[in-house]
């Protein structure tokens, strides 16, 4: 899922704090993924939240966005043609298939 670019000055901050050891294991997991800490969270965020049904779909898969290919946008529309049901599934899915990858590596 492609992410949005955002600035560090226009994004919204909010402080969060950590239990102990987590701000580690993140980065850990960030670091697998090829991601910063901050790209890693907002990513697990929106998948929980549409795995939920709480976000909204032109938040985070708007799919006139410009900086999604054509293959991007003809995928984005056949997943939207889905029931929320095999969203949540494909999801599911492809989520449990970054975690074993990241866990080969």
């Amino acid at each position: 899922m492609k992410q949005a670019i955002y600035s560090s000055r226009t994004a919204d901050k909010f402080v969060v704090r950590l239990p102990e050891g987590m701000r580690e294991r993140i980065a850990d997991i960030a670091r697998n993924h090829h991601r910063s800490m901050n790209s890693e969270i907002i990513a697990r965020l929106e998948q929980s939240m549409l795995q939920e049904g709480a976000l909204d779909d032109d938040l985070s898969l708007n799919h006139d966005r410009p900086e999604l290919s054509l293959h991007e946008r003809e995928l984005l529309q056949r997943f939207r043609q889905l029931s929320r049901r095999q969203q949540n599934a494909l999801i599911s899915l492809i989520a449990h298939d970054v975690e074993m990858n990241a866990e080969e590596a």
